[in-house]
């Protein structure tokens, strides 16, 4: 099994037991604690691992989706579409953010949360989405929506097929009725 496998292996089950143990992971993922360790010397290690393979996944999530081409509202939903696969990742990393080093963390998305804060910030200026809002904070609510999603999805609250559709609904129209 090679490293970006065992990393993906131990990413999903971890997507479904986020306190398990290193012992508990290996075990999961069909590997001894020594190979898991000698991947990922703790699990701070595995999960910076995971974050960096999140980081790589948006960057070539962001590449693919053209968030400068056409109106933003269509640039938000090929985004939201191609975060799809990517979202259990976001999602575990976002309820295990305590196991990163903020500073860190903050520095390494950058690049990722400014693209997608620009998204927001044109669709204000080209008057798709609302002002009053900051697009950083809209950048934040896209990631908490997308984890909120991918969670609920993975418990079985709510269909699979319907990802896109959950999330653009509630980032573009909110929960106000009409």
């Amino acid at each position: 099994m090679s490293r970006e496998q065992l990393l993906r292996a131990a990413a999903d089950y971890l997507g479904r037991r986020p306190n398990a143990t290193q012992d508990e992971i290996a075990g999961a993922v069909g590997v001894s604690r020594a190979t898991l360790h000698r991947h990922f010397a703790g699990r701070a290690a595995l999960m910076t691992a995971l974050e960096d393979l999140a980081i790589t996944e948006m960057r070539e999530v962001l590449a693919a989706v053209r968030l400068d081409e056409g109106p933003a509202t269509d640039a938000l939903q090929r985004l939201v579409s191609a975060c799809r696969p990517v979202s259990p990742y976001l999602a575990l990393l976002y309820s295990q953010s305590q196991d990163l080093d903020p500073d860190a963390t903050v520095e390494a998305w950058d690049d990722v949360d400014g693209q997608i804060s620009t998204l927001f910030a044109r669709g204000q200026r080209d008057g798709e989405f609302r002002p009053e809002l900051p697009a950083a904070w809209l950048t934040e609510m896209f990631y908490s929506v997308v984890c909120g999603t991918a969670w609920a999805i993975q418990v079985g609250r709510v269909a699979a097929r319907d990802f896109d559709r959950l999330i653009i609904e509630l980032l573009i129209n909110g929960v106000k009725t009409s």
